[in-house]
């Protein structure tokens, strides 16, 4: 059974740099052919899809965050962890990690989530 486990601060100052980390159990981050993602649900509105980091190290982001979010791995630790860098009030959100093997499918085809992490951004 794989499990992930986010964790990371919950607050987060206007402009700086929000940091989670991904801890998998129960599987590789680097088994063929699975993609690690970031997902984030505002406040009231539905999901959003951040990016990924593949089995083979291979990242995507979202085209709206991309210059702001880096995904990278520790394949020591089977850790994936998030940056997202100049934040505001609107990147309050539920952050997830979760796993899929169609990384650019509907949300249905993630077949692991974490249980999320409350992120709010305030001063």
């Amino acid at each position: 059974q794989v499990q992930l486990q986010e964790s990371g601060p919950g607050l987060v100052k206007p402009s700086q740099t929000l940091s989670l980390t991904c801890t998998v159990s129960g599987g590789s981050i680097t088994t063929n052919f699975f993609y690690w993602t970031w997902i984030r649900q505002p406040p009231g509105k539905g999901l959003e899809w951040i990016g990924y980091i593949g089995y083979s190290g291979i990242t995507y982001y979202n085209p709206s965050l991309k210059s702001r979010t880096s995904i990278f791995r520790d394949t020591s630790k089977n850790q994936f962890s998030l940056q997202l860098s100049s934040v505001t009030p609107e990147d309050t959100a539920v952050y997830y990690c979760a796993r899929t093997n169609k990384p650019h499918g509907d949300y249905l085809l993630y077949d692991y989530w974490g249980q999320g992490t409350q992120v709010t951004v305030s001063s």
